[in-house]
């Protein structure tokens, strides 16, 4: 049944962090770490307020760079460069997911609300580098972060994807609600399953989900 769902599907999108690799690599963690000394040092304010910051803007705007940006009108551009200064050493090549995503049919693109060249790092190390068509950021979107309908809208619109005929593949159920109201495929990839009228599937294994349907 799950393959004749995505028979349609001539594009494939996937997000980047805990999605392409998974959680317990807790790379995401530096990236949180990084966001709450930007808060102190852009606003002078100690650990603990940072870090209440980080997670209002989060829930509010979508990620804690819209929430700076539209309520302190930070500029996005060294932040992004600041806070994915990580190391990468957690990831390993996954030859497996490779093949699974290289075998889908149709165009495959990478959709994050990181910036492009932290998402490309991500997919070297990871060993996908040459498996995606294009790899967009929050940048690609004029900074507007998913969930908005907006930042979807041109993504979508400059990929020239046609969203009845994806599929979004995407570790936070917030952000398949917008895809889903556009008519794509969704499915939520998490340790744990989250029942909601906007996900269509769930997997906790991305390169068996795949491997079901080609």
């Amino acid at each position: 049944m799950t393959r004749q769902n995505f028979t349609h599907i001539e594009a494939w999108v996937f997000d980047l962090d805990n999605t392409l690799y998974a959680p317990e690599v807790r790379l995401f963690d530096q990236i949180e770490q990084r966001m709450t000394q930007f808060v102190m040092t852009e606003l002078g304010v100690d650990r603990a307020e940072a870090d209440r910051l980080r997670r209002k803007y989060w829930h509010e705007h979508g990620t804690t760079l819209a929430g700076l940006m539209r309520e302190h009108d930070i500029d996005p551009d060294p932040y992004l460069i600041d806070v994915h200064d990580i190391s990468f050493d957690a990831l390993e090549p996954d030859a497996e997911l490779r093949a699974r995503i290289a075998a889908l049919p149709g165009r495959r693109i990478v959709y994050t609300n990181g910036s492009a060249p932290y998402a490309e790092r991500v997919i070297e190390r990871r060993g996908l580098t040459g498996v995606f068509d294009a790899v967009y950021g929050v940048e690609h979107a004029g900074y507007r972060p998913k969930p908005d309908r907006e930042a979807f809208d041109a993504v979508f619109a400059r990929d020239g994807l046609t969203p009845v005929r994806a599929a979004m593949f995407e570790d936070e159920p917030r952000n398949l609600a917008q895809p889903h109201a556009m008519g794509m495929r969704t499915v939520h990839v998490a340790p744990r399953q989250h029942p909601a009228d906007h996900i269509h599937h769930h997997t906790a294994d991305l390169s068996g989900f795949l491997s079901g349907l080609v």
